[in-house]
């Protein structure tokens, strides 16, 4: 009967631990970027590096596109104007890239938000609440001109770009979530790093998440631009094309580069859909933007992104949020992501699941509620007996006093009762 036990209880652990598992695993699925073989292999270049860059050129050789990343075989781009084209073989540092066509979205797109009235503008900017949210994957770009260097490890001076977005948006009266914590080194795995500050980001519900780069093509002349009178750093939205949701995010880049447009004319250069989902699977309204490069001053890039911060409510149709208590303006975090109540919250399941594990396994094995009842019966009594003495003496403690005096007068008769026979024994 013991061994049969031994092999209930066995059981059981094993169920347990197969459950608390198998939450731990779908708990974490959420956190892994979607699997794609052109991930699993990809070995190339980080993108926004120093020293590499592809150059896209169209079927006549007419340079359409520059920018620091390794360009594939299927990578697309959109001009402002609309014009498509996608990457039909790549040699080098050159890629050569077929003309598809006007793209009718965004066609539509700038008629749209051209004949938008001031008025309708502002209705559009006040239909909703919401609130924003911001982090960079590479924390160490930085530019030249102003930081003295192209990188900065850890806190590299596109923070300071990020935060001007951030200030701009809180200006208008609503909340934005500005993560900082540093996703260093700049490699391959950046983007899985900074998954998790995009994912808790997430938690706050915001209407759009924003991962601000700059680019590291060398000519600062490919970004600069002068626009409603300010030196500029124009920018582009990049999307990645591995993203099995990549149309959702497609259409809101396609709007936010319409609207911006339309605010301050072409300070948003392109779309480019490369390789990669740079965590954009998570929300539909995830968005990469590269401010400039390298060679712009700080605060041409910082100019491009306040511009451009202007069309984020027009686009979502998004008005400000009241602060929640004890959160005022817009929270900015620095700490590592990952929170001391998460882990506590996810303990806390893991024992819910194993305490409702347990009382599935002990009715299933024992045939019945009854059968349950004995059994668990039978379990309290082992845990007693396994207590041992102490529990015995504490109840003996707690019996009533007159017990106490009649055990006393028992014991003394009994004693009186052996010393009689004790005497008969003698005389005999």
């Amino acid at each position: 009967m013991k061994e049969k036990n031994k092999i209930i209880i066995g059981l059981g652990v094993m169920v347990l631990l197969a459950g608390a598992l198998l939450y731990y695993h779908f708990n974490s699925l959420l956190l892994r970027p979607a699997f794609t073989a052109a991930g699993f292999f990809n070995k190339e270049t980080p993108d926004h590096l120093i020293g590499r860059y592809t150059t896209i050129v169209d079927e006549e050789g007419t340079t359409i596109s520059e920018m620091a990343r390794i360009a594939s075989t299927g990578d697309e781009l959109y001009t402002s104007e609309g014009k498509h084209y996608r990457v039909e073989r790549v040699q080098g540092d050159k890629a050569e890239a077929k003309f598809l066509g006007m793209d009718s979205q965004i066609l539509a797109y700038n008629e749209f938000y051209a004949g938008l009235s001031a008025a309708v503008v502002k209705n559009l900017a006040e239909k909703n609440k919401g609130t924003f949210a911001v982090y960079h994957s590479h924390t160490d770009e930085s530019y030249v001109p102003s930081d003295g260097t192209e990188a900065i490890p850890f806190k590299g001076g596109i923070y300071q770009v990020g935060k001007t977005m951030v200030d701009k948006l809180q200006g208008e009266g609503f909340q934005v979530n500005y993560d900082q914590t540093p996703h260093d080194p700049h490699d391959n795995n950046a983007y899985t790093r900074s998954r998790r500050t995009a994912t808790n980001l997430l938690k706050t519900n915001p209407s759009a998440i924003f991962d601000v780069h700059r680019d590291g093509v060398p000519d600062p002349n490919y970004y600069r631009s002068k626009i409603d009178g300010k030196n500029v750093a124009k920018l582009r939205l990049v999307l990645g094309r591995e993203n099995p949701r990549m149309s959702a995010n497609m259409d809101f880049a396609k709007q936010m580069m319409a609207s911006a447009n339309e605010l301050h004319p072409k300070v948003v250069k392109e779309i480019f859909v490369g390789k990669g989902d740079y965590n954009q699977d998570l929300t539909p309204t995830a968005l990469l933007i590269e401010a400039g490069t390298h060679t712009n001053t700080k605060e041409e890039a910082e100019a491009g992104m306040s511009m451009f911060a202007e069309a984020i409510p027009v686009v979502l149709g998004v008005s400000p949020t009241a602060p929640t208590p004890g959160a005022p303006g817009a929270p900015i975090t620095n700490r590592p992501s990952g929170t001391t109540a998460g882990a506590w919250k996810a303990l806390g399941w893991i024992l819910g699941l194993t305490i409702v594990g347990g009382l599935a396994f002990l009715l299933i094995s024992s045939g019945g509620m009854e059968n349950a009842k004995k059994r668990l019966t039978g379990f309290g009594r082992e845990f007693n007996s396994f207590l041992g003495p102490r529990v015995a003496a504490r109840k003996i403690g707690k019996q009533n006093p007159k017990a106490k005096i009649n055990d006393s007068s028992n014991d003394s008769t009994v004693n009186e009762v052996l010393r009689e026979r004790k005497d008969d024994l003698t005389k005999d």
